[in-house]
């Protein structure tokens, strides 16, 4: 059993395409929610909640905004992990006490942690049940309306969604960085930036159809844009930051 956890966790890679047919059972779900919710979380406080997006019309609306994720209506169920401090806040009130977590980034940083952790114990879930699943962090892309649509209170931040379904394309494992240029021991330790170009090389070979960059160019396009403020802005709206 041990070692069916360790392929299966290095073995992973992520779907896009799903049989639209296929339906996961009441079982299949459960066990999925069941194995987010028992995931690692900060002094227990489970800063999170999972959204189950069943609904056919809030799916379409949700790939309207997202027309590159048609996987969010064609899988069989669709998950937004959200950062969650209003549960927290509730208590806060309750006990007549200030509720500051506005005021640093660090109660926040806390809430996304266990959010994601959550998402990835369902995404190994839903390897075990022999599906597949995607990770959609685009839905930040339209931050404020899906709030909106979603009946988002204040205090809760949306960090991705996740479908879930039966695969109908084979996918090929992802080459991951060198150890070298991920993993340090006792210090972090700088390492030659040729270990960088190599994996470019890499990626180049493996010709995933969807990259239509090197994996460098990709990244320094990207952070040489300016940043959007949406999330910022969305962040002091839900009183996340002061």
């Amino acid at each position: 059993m041990t070692q069916e956890t360790i392929d299966l966790l290095q073995n992973h890679r992520t779907y896009r395409q799903f049989d639209k047919d296929y339906q996961l059972s009441d079982l299949q779900l459960q066990q999925i929610l069941d194995s987010a919710r028992q995931a690692p979380t900060w002094m227990n406080g489970q800063l999170y909640s999972i959204l189950v997006i069943k609904d056919p019309q809030i799916r379409e609306q949700l790939v309207s905004w997202n027309p590159g994720n048609p996987h969010m209506k064609d899988s069989s169920v669709f998950l937004i992990f959200l950062a969650d401090l209003k549960r927290t806040q509730k208590v806060a009130e309750d006990k007549k006490v200030p509720y500051r977590v506005g005021e640093s980034i660090d109660p926040l940083l806390v809430a996304t942690a266990d959010a994601v952790f959550a998402l990835q114990n369902a995404v190994t879930a839903v390897e075990a049940l022999g599906l597949g699943s995607v990770v959609v962090g685009s839905i930040r892309n339209n931050i404020d309306e899906i709030a909106e649509l979603l009946h988002l209170p204040d205090y809760v931040f949306p960090v991705a969604g996740l479908s879930i379904g039966k695969p109908i394309v084979d996918m090929q494992i992802k080459p991951r960085l060198p150890q070298a240029a991920v993993v340090h021991f006792d210090t972090y330790q700088d390492y030659d930036y040729s270990l960088i170009e190599d994996y470019d090389a890499t990626m180049k070979k493996f010709g995933e159809l969807r990259e239509t960059k090197n994996w460098t160019q990709k990244f320094a396009d990207t952070f040489s844009r300016p940043t959007s403020k949406k999330v910022d802005a969305f962040l002091k709206k839900q009183k996340l930051l002061d």
